[in-house]
């Protein structure tokens, strides 16, 4: 090859290489990866905010990509103190995304990429000693879920000054000092002890009231039994009575009544004689009936 044509050649492929420079340099198609927003800019002036997806753009502006997808702040040993005046710390782990019409916003006065980690974990931190103050100790056990609430919605409206929105919090739970969790669980021992004792008067109580009413029915039980056999006499007594009196009227009407009724115990009297005289007569004394059968 001649040096003509050596040079020719390298010529060539310089004017080649510019070129592929320039179109890379000045090539006017970009691309927003989803999830995210194209901020457009000029000299470091926002111009303009592009979805997802190609946008054109001119060789003076420049592209750069905004995160909104959803973010993950880790805020470890948050401390507060109750309104007990007790120490308390937790974890937390609070997600987060940009507001999609607060990109330009986000993007002038403080993250050029998305990222609000500092931000969310200050405001977290601050939103923790605040509503902790509300609570005593016992409540903040008590009422967790009212706490969780409160603190998820002071965050919310803390973080909507920075442009962000809370996806949600996860908070572990409550750490005290130790001393102050040495009480708690002598008082646990002591409520079970009162609870145990309590359970067991109620149960000697209930054994009592059904001895009583034990007691009670066989007393019943006997009053009446009593009462029935009473009531059974009286009318037994009536019963008789009326007899008598229908016998002593039988007889008033009727003499000859009582002569039968007098025929009808010596014949009584009789069936019943073995057959033997006594021995001993007195003078008032009757005389049996004689065996006029005996020989």
């Amino acid at each position: 090859m001649t040096p003509e044509a050596l040079s020719r050649y390298i010529k060539t492929g310089v004017v080649a290489l510019v070129a592929i420079i320039l179109l890379v340099w000045f090539w006017p198609l970009r691309t927003v990866p989803t999830g995210s927003r194209g901020v457009i800019t000029v000299g470091g002036a926002i111009k303009g905010i592009e979805g997802e997806g190609f946008t054109l753009i001119a060789p003076w502006q420049k592209l750069s990509v905004f995160n909104i997808r959803a973010e993950q702040a880790d805020v470890t040993k948050a401390e507060g103190a109750t309104a007990d005046t007790q120490p308390v710390t937790t974890s937390l782990t609070v997600r987060y995304s940009i507001a999609p019409d607060k990109v330009a916003e986000v993007f002038e006065k403080y993250s050029h990429d998305g990222n609000l980690d500092s931000y969310i974990i200050t405001a977290t931190l601050e939103t923790f000693k605040a509503v902790t103050a509300r609570y005593t100790a016992p409540d903040l056990i008590a009422k967790r879920q009212l706490v969780s609430n409160d603190i998820s919605a002071a965050l919310k409206a803390k973080v909507s000054l920075y442009g962000a929105q809370i996806i949600n919090i996860d908070m572990t739970g409550f750490s005290f000092s130790p001393s102050y969790m040495a009480a708690i669980n002598e008082k646990v021992t002591q409520e079970q002890l009162k609870l145990g004792a309590e359970n067991k008067l109620l149960t000697v109580q209930a054994e009592q009231k059904q001895k009583v009413a034990i007691a009670e029915a066989e007393a019943n039980a006997l009053k009446a039994q009593s009462d029935g056999q009473a009531y059974a006499n009286v009318k037994l007594a009536k019963a008789q009575a009326e007899s008598l009196d229908v016998q002593g009227q039988a007889i008033a009407r009727n003499p000859s009544v009582l002569q039968l009724r007098s025929i009808e115990v010596q014949m009584a009297q009789a069936g019943r004689w073995n057959g033997v005289l006594p021995v001993n007569v007195y003078g008032s004394a009757p005389i049996p009936f004689m065996n006029l059968g005996a020989k």
